[in-house]
């Protein structure tokens, strides 16, 4: 049998990094390659690597059937669920996986839902080839975000940003979370940028992405609110009575001091009289504004 190799399917997962295929060409040469390639008729759906290593060497290898696919989407849905469950896929790829299980299941789902609904108006039409993306297949379930989460073994919020970055960042912040130069939120906070910005700093590298990520961050945080000017302070309006009141306290405090310290008894008591006056203004005005 002649293998296909699409390249669709080749590039739908992520590639090996230039160690872990080295390593891998190791095994094989060692120990053969000891997994089968997995097919879809001719089609090679898991194991490119393996025959890629073993075409290169003139290596034998065995082929296993998947009988259960019925069109690519299956053929995709296959792969992403076994690459989820690997150790090696980084915490990035696992959320993009999840995201285009969650992709795959709602386009499904909105086919069914419109193939329910020709059905319920008799419009129906019964078509003798739909093509292969198209029913019948199992009913596809309704996934939450939280689902997705638990599934690629993320939080809820990791894959919210994952999200983000996978709808608007541009091709070099993905290559470099990618690449563990930045941290998945870093490019969270760098995709919000304006295209332009986010390529820049792509361009400077590691640590000019990590401050635009900060300044992204810093730009969001809402601003404290000024501690209230002695003008905006609230003061109510002391009357008469009160203003006598106080004075006499502090003459009876002033009284303490002796009979030396005359102009200092008069000073305090001007100032107090003059902070008073200070208070009935102030609080007039505040009625004024409040009027207006």
């Amino acid at each position: 049998m002649d293998i296909v190799v699409k390249e669709e399917l080749k590039a739908y997962i992520d590639p090996l990094t230039a160690d872990e295929h080295d390593a891998l060409e190791r095994s094989i040469l060692a120990e053969g390659c000891r997994d089968a390639l997995v097919l879809w008729g001719n089609v090679l759906v898991d194991g490119h690597n393996r025959f890629g290593i073993c075409q290169k060497h003139g290596l034998p290898f065995n082929t296993v059937q998947n009988t259960r696919f019925q069109s690519m989407e299956d053929v995709h849905l296959w792969m992403i669920e076994q690459h989820l469950g690997r150790r090696s896929v980084s915490d990035f790829q696992r959320g993009v996986l999840a995201l285009r299980k969650r992709d795959i299941l709602a386009a499904r789902k909105q086919i069914e839902q419109a193939q329910l609904q020709r059905e319920s108006d008799g419009t129906a039409e019964v078509v003798e080839d739909a093509g292969e993306d198209s029913p019948p297949w199992e009913p596809a379930p309704k996934i939450s975000r939280a689902e997705l989460a638990r599934e690629a073994k993320l939080s809820t919020s990791q894959v919210g940003m994952i999200e983000r970055i996978h709808a608007q960042a541009a091709a070099e912040v993905v290559e470099a979370v990618k690449a563990g130069v930045i941290s998945i939120s870093a490019a969270a906070a760098v995709a919000d940028l304006p295209e332009e910005e986010q390529r820049a700093a792509a361009a400077g590298g590691k640590d000019e992405l990590k401050q635009a990520a900060k300044r992204v961050r810093e730009s969001k945080r809402k601003p404290r609110a000024p501690k209230p000017e002695a003008a905006e302070m609230d003061f109510e309006e002391a009357d008469e009575e009160q203003i006598a009141s106080r004075d006499a306290e502090v003459l009876s405090a002033l009284e303490q001091l002796g009979e030396d310290a005359p102009a200092l008894r008069r000073r305090v008591v001007a100032l107090t009289r003059e902070n008073d006056t200070l208070r009935a203004q102030l609080a007039a005005l505040r009625k004024q504004l409040e009027a207006l």
